[in-house]
């Protein structure tokens, strides 16, 4: 078989890639491993799908993007966040914005997302292969000359578009096959960990608070030995098994490097709302009005109950003190406790349980404006197998649409 191009996945990179190449009068097959397109995109944001941030300006989507995002400068001017929700209005997916420019479909079902691509490329001229799993790339020269699919299936092209996605979430066909395509054709892969992922610690006692969630927390991650502030911010955390996840973690974990070379501590603000003054004149009410009981019962009112047996044992203050015999000092203490309830980071979760891959497709070897490859005529690579990636608020799917568009549009 012979096209003009080829997109090999179809995500959301690859089926934006399809589309625009297509309405250029191109011929397009895009090649997809699984028995339908856009099989991660049905699950992002808890089957939401966060499809966009509705930031306005440049510089508020490139001071969301920790990784590649100068790189990324060219392809988000050429379709920013307002092209990609005149998009989906346009192929009749009503859209709506929620707290921090989040960008949702109406229905909040990705499914709903994911049809108006396909929809879109179909319509466009483009012809989905599903069940076709590329192995390989096929060269002549310095140029790429088409695909070998694992079934033995030859497809030839002029160009071909990468779009495999990364590494997380590999039930759903992201194994990493787009790095070892790049790497057979000599780019550099930087290395890969996961990004926008829960994070383990080592405070045994925050387990028996596991399940419960915290919606009103500020957080902070620190270097363990300068005490420099790596990330801070507040929202909504989980304590888990292992550690920590929620919005909150997911997006601090996106600023951390090598946890295993730079010992990383994390804080958390019970009571941001409350300084430590206004929280102990909070705490001295509450135990006058509880002055007979214990500890764990006097903070009833001021915290959640799964919390509370932790705390009471964090403090060092004996279980069975009544709270009329607490010295001032111990008070204090434990007030700063609730305002810096701290805990050394371990590590990241397993990559299959990351939102995103950090790392990727070496930046400096492709062509910011138009996705193509420096080394090998006719290659480019759009989404998250390129090194670039975001914060938690649909800015990594905007990196998806805007380089997918890029690809599309010079392939």
């Amino acid at each position: 078989m012979k096209t003009d191009v080829i997109v090999i996945g179809a995500g959301p990179a690859g089926l934006t890639a399809a589309a625009f190449a297509a309405e250029r009068g191109k011929s397009v097959a895009v090649l997809e491993k699984n028995a339908s397109p856009g099989k991660k995109l049905r699950i992002t944001g808890k089957g939401r799908c966060n499809v966009t941030n509705a930031c306005t300006l440049i510089n508020e989507l490139m001071d969301n993007i920790p990784r590649g995002g100068r790189f990324l400068y060219g392809a988000f001017s050429r379709f920013m966040p307002c092209d990609v929700m005149d998009m989906f209005e346009g192929l009749g997916v009503p859209l709506k914005v929620e707290r921090g420019n989040r960008v949702f479909p109406v229905s909040d079902n990705a499914a709903d997302i994911v049809d108006a691509l396909v929809s879109l490329v179909k319509s466009s001229g483009a012809k989905i292969i599903t069940g076709a799993e590329v192995s390989c790339l096929l060269f002549e020269e310095n140029r790429v000359s088409g695909v070998k699919t694992a079934d033995g299936r030859a497809f030839f092209a002029d160009s071909v578009v990468v779009a495999t996605g990364g590494l997380s979430y590999p039930q759903t066909g992201s194994t990493g096959d787009g790095y070892k395509f790049a790497k057979t054709a000599g780019h550099t892969v930087t290395k890969t960990r996961p990004s926008l992922v829960p994070l383990e610690t080592d405070e045994k006692l925050w387990r028996k608070a596991q399940g419960l969630t915290l919606k009103n927390v500020a957080v902070t991650v620190y270097e363990a030995a300068s005490r420099r502030e790596v990330y801070s911010d507040f929202g909504e955390m989980l304590f888990t098994h292992f550690g920590v996840s929620g919005p909150v973690i997911l997006s601090a974990s996106a600023h951390l490097g090598d946890i295993g070379s730079k010992k990383y501590m994390l804080s958390v603000d019970l009571k941001p709302a409350l300084d430590e003054k206004k929280l102990d004149a909070r705490v001295l009410r509450d135990f006058t009005e509880f002055s007979n009981r214990t500890l764990g019962n006097a903070l009833k009112k001021l915290l959640p109950s799964s919390l509370i047996p932790v705390i009471v044992e964090l403090s060092g203050i004996s279980p069975g003190l009544q709270v009329n015999k607490i010295t001032r000092e111990q008070r204090q203490d434990l007030v700063y406790l609730l305002k810096h309830l701290e805990a050394g980071i371990t590590g990241f979760r397993p990559i299959e349980e990351a939102i995103v891959t950090s790392g990727g497709v070496e930046t400096k070897e492709l062509d910011p404006k138009t996705m193509k490859s420096k080394l090998v005529e006719g290659l480019y690579f759009a989404g998250e197998v390129v090194d670039a990636d975001a914060y938690t608020g649909g800015f990594n799917l905007q990196i998806a649409f805007s380089t997918g568009a890029a690809a599309g549009r010079n392939a």
